[in-house]
């Protein structure tokens, strides 16, 4: 199984609607707004997700996909490494990061990297391909087939 470990807080500054959002002092909803897009970009995936974040929890956030460890009295850098040592199976381990520090770390110790501003690319895709989707799916039937029937027209 693939293991994913998040530095939320640097994933957090590299999503700039949720960097805009913590600088209005909306750090909760930050991290809950973090959360529904980590479900999002998870669902239906066999893996297994954890995000860190700084400090104590505040309310609650429930997740799909994401075990949450706030880092307490130490930082979420610290945790993360933590976890890193303690895995029995790194390789298949990625590391979600833009640290330096932790990159590093995770590589010394065998994980994967990737950026968080890769990840943040990623995840902005994904919710651009869910649009498109959702934008076919609310054609309604009539609609659908004056388009086939327009279409094929052209073709014949």
């Amino acid at each position: 199984m693939i293991n994913y470990i998040i530095d939320g807080n640097n994933l957090i500054g590299k999503i700039k609607s949720l960097m805009d959002l913590q600088k209005k002092g909306a750090k909760q909803l930050s991290r809950e707004k973090l959360v529904l897009f980590l479900d999002d970009y998870f669902r239906n995936k066999k893996i297994s997700v954890t995000l860190h974040l700084d400090g104590f929890e505040n309310d609650k956030i429930n997740s799909l996909s994401c075990k949450i460890i706030y880092s307490q009295k130490l930082t979420a850098d610290e945790k993360i490494k933590n976890q890193i040592e303690h895995l029995l199976s790194r390789k298949n381990t990625i590391v979600v990061t833009s640290d330096n520090d932790i990159a590093e770390f995770a590589r010394v110790y065998g994980c994967k990297v990737i950026s968080s501003v890769k990840f943040a690319s990623m995840i902005r895709n994904l919710k651009q391909e869910d649009t498109e989707e959702s934008r076919i799916k609310q054609i309604n039937s009539d609609e659908l087939d004056e388009l086939i029937k327009a279409w094929t027209k052209q073709d014949g």
